[in-house]
């Protein structure tokens, strides 16, 4: 697979993840070798540690507490257009059917997250780029994830005493890791580059 391929057909998949097929922890790990690379905004990304969940009992403990926050969030479907409502519809699936995907896998970073703007985009930015980049090296290896995350807001220490991690350690998120039904991705509609791009002052396109 060329780059541009894999970076404009990763997908987040939730509908069509293989939940019956097992994955190895060896594809996890080479995964994550490939996310340690990742570019950082700050100074954390060493500091960035994963918990992999792929037990069975306790995959099966976690989906109800995410399940549980996400019903306090979830919008009504009357509330929502046809596209949301098809978005809504697969996160749904993928939280009915949570505890039968084989891996859960949750990078966590030390202390709470920092107040004020600049400093939460160095603490996130230490993550998210290694997220991203486990991301699309799942995707190599034949994989699909999903972000599901809805425990963070505020169940997060029910899933931190599950799994035993420390209360001065944060989840930054979780995301739900299975081989794919399909490969053929396609890339997504989107804006055209030249209509989100201004140059050189709000509004301005040359």
């Amino acid at each position: 697979m060329d780059v541009e391929t894999l970076l404009t057909t990763t997908r987040t998949v939730r509908r069509k993840l293989d939940l019956d097929r097992a994955v190895p922890i060896e594809v996890i790990e080479d995964s994550l070798r490939i996310a340690q690379q990742a570019p950082a905004a700050g100074n954390l990304l060493s500091a960035l540690r994963w918990v992999i969940v792929r037990d069975a009992g306790l995959r099966a403990k976690i989906a109800p507490i995410v399940r549980g926050a996400a019903a306090t969030i979830m919008p009504q479907r009357e509330q929502l257009t046809e596209e949301q409502n098809r978005v809504m519809n697969s996160a749904r699936h993928l939280l009915d059917n949570l505890e039968r995907v084989p891996v859960l896998a949750i990078p966590c970073l030390p202390g709470p997250p920092p107040q004020g703007h600049v400093y939460q985009t160095s603490y996130y930015g230490s993550a998210y780029p290694a997220i991203w980049s486990f991301q699309l090296a799942l995707r190599i290896h034949g994989l699909g994830s999903s972000m599901c995350a809805y425990h963070l807001i505020d169940k997060e220490p029910e899933v931190s005493a599950l799994l035993g991690i420390p209360s001065d350690v944060s989840q930054i998120t979780m995301l739900a890791v299975a081989y794919t039904t399909q490969t053929d991705f396609q890339p997504a509609v989107r804006p055209p580059a030249e209509e989100i791009t201004y140059i050189d002052s709000w509004n301005r396109r040359p």
